[in-house]
């Protein structure tokens, strides 16, 4: 990352470290700080200089009171007091209509339950019902129930529905209201509040237990994995000593945190080589990662097409375990249970799609004008890959299986460039598309920043695994 930092003005790195001082300082000062050393959350203004802690890592549980087990939850809305205005003698205040109260009836929906009963518990018809999910909008979408999922009842003063609201999420809501003689519904979205926060590591086994240690939940090492799995096999590849640094997004809603989004930048040490990726959204709203360059993380090809172990390597020379005469192993063999999905590796159109010898089931794709990609003994072929069908990167085009002349079931992958076999582990794959040279000032100003703000984490988090320690 230091080498990558000399690309860029020293006024930002200068204003990021001293905004990190600051707070850094200011933590430190607090007596009754808590430091953790692996995560943090606060906010960077490099535009003008400034840093402030934003978040805590400490939960905070709601003000809520207990639900009554075995009881439905009833709430009644009323309108809220206001602060009494100030009437002076040539003035009177309007005093507003109250309006009608209506009470809440809540059920949390468990497996077996259905719209007619929950509407039957609520004390309503299936004449109710079928007017309400009948109703405009998106008012059908009431019909598909999941269990967990919070289904609430308005009921006004004359004993008719005013409303229903179904919460599928803490961000998404149905929400279903009549007006005059039907109802309407339409789905509510919020939108948490991403914050950044900063984790880091060393591997000693693997990147997954490293990753979990650093604070990191499974989404987001899958994500790490992802950015950089087009050069680095985390199988084989990875070795104890390497360290990585991850710059993320923890999502807040009404100021506690619930969740984490996407990782905005990203560093990872193997065997001595760096590597850096930086998250950036396009001014057509398309987002990828990119090294500080501007070169695609992506390849045109992934490197494996199913997360598995090999278990027969590419050998022009071995001796077929079936047949025991010495034939070329033009590929690559992967170990998988029955049914696991095999991954398209590439941009393509089915140049094949049937059965193929001692291949058994067999897909083949063309990649542009010289290149092809062969999967074999699949189980079956997914739903639509046909011969002509296009198919993009990372699409499901099988299932693992042992069909044709194998011992066991495999995935065996071919990767040919001008008809000739090459062994897709080592073969090197050509790149995606780079940033282009229009949007290149765009992207340098904004990963100027992203730099920034990732080597004033790193500083940030020196000083705080310091303080620790004393």
């Amino acid at each position: 990352m230091r080498h990558v930092l000399k690309m860029f003005p020293k006024t930002h790195i200068t204003i990021a470290a001293a905004a990190t001082a600051v707070v850094s300082a200011a933590i430190l000062m607090s007596p009754s700080a808590e430091v953790e050393a692996n995560r943090m959350s606060y906010t960077l203004d490099l535009e003008q200089g400034k840093a402030s802690v934003v978040a805590s890592h400490k939960q905070q549980k709601p003000l809520t009171a207990p639900a009554v087990e075995g009881q439905d939850q009833l709430a009644v809305i009323t309108p809220e007091a206001s602060e009494t205005p100030e009437v002076s003698e040539t003035s009177v205040p309007e005093i507003p209509e109250p309006s009608p109260h209506l009470t809440w009836q809540t059920f949390d929906i468990k497996s077996g339950d259905t719209l007619s009963s929950l509407f039957k518990n609520a004390g309503f018809n299936d004449g109710t019902m079928l007017s309400v999910i009948h109703g405009e909008g998106e008012a059908d979408k009431l019909q598909r129930l999941y269990a967990g999922e919070t289904i609430r009842f308005a009921i006004d003063k004359d004993g008719g529905l005013a409303a229903v609201e179904l919460q599928r999420s803490r961000l998404e809501t149905l929400k279903i209201e009549k007006q005059e003689d039907s109802y309407s519904g339409q789905t509510e979205m919020r939108k948490p509040e991403p914050k950044p926060a900063y984790a880091s590591g060393t591997i000693d086994g693997s990147l997954y237990l490293a990753a979990r240690e650093a604070g990191l939940n499974d989404r987001l090492t899958m994500e790490l994995s992802g950015i950089f799995g087009w050069d680095i096999d985390f199988v084989y590849d990875v070795r104890k000593g390497d360290q990585f640094e991850v710059v993320y997004e923890e999502l807040y809603l009404d100021g506690e945190k619930f969740s984490t989004g996407r990782i905005l930048s990203a560093r990872f040490i193997n065997r001595g080589e760096e590597n850096v990726a930086l998250l950036y959204t396009d001014s057509n709203g398309d987002s990828d990662y990119y090294t500080p360059a501007g070169k695609s993380m992506r390849k045109a090809f992934l490197r494996t097409p199913i997360d598995a172990r090999i278990s027969s390597s590419f050998n022009l020379q071995r001796r077929h375990p079936v047949l025991d005469v010495v034939r070329p192993h033009e590929g690559t063999d992967y170990a998988a249970p029955p049914g696991s999905p095999i991954k398209a590796a590439g941009n393509g159109r089915v140049q094949f799609s049937g059965w193929k010898g001692g291949y058994g089931r067999t897909i083949v794709l063309k990649h542009g004008d010289n290149i092809t990609t062969l999967y074999a003994h699949m189980s079956r072929i997914a739903k639509g890959v046909k011969n002509g069908a296009r198919v993009k990167q990372g699409q499901t085009i099988g299932y693992v299986g042992s069909s044709g002349m194998v011992t066991g079931p495999h995935l065996h992958y071919e990767f040919r460039v001008n008809g000739s076999p090459r062994n897709s582990r080592t073969v090197k794959l050509p790149d995606a598309q780079p940033i282009p040279a229009a949007e290149m000032a765009r992207f340098r100003k904004h990963t100027q920043q992203q730099v920034a703000q990732f080597e004033a984490f790193r500083m940030n988090y020196q000083h705080l695994a310091l303080a620790s320690e004393n």
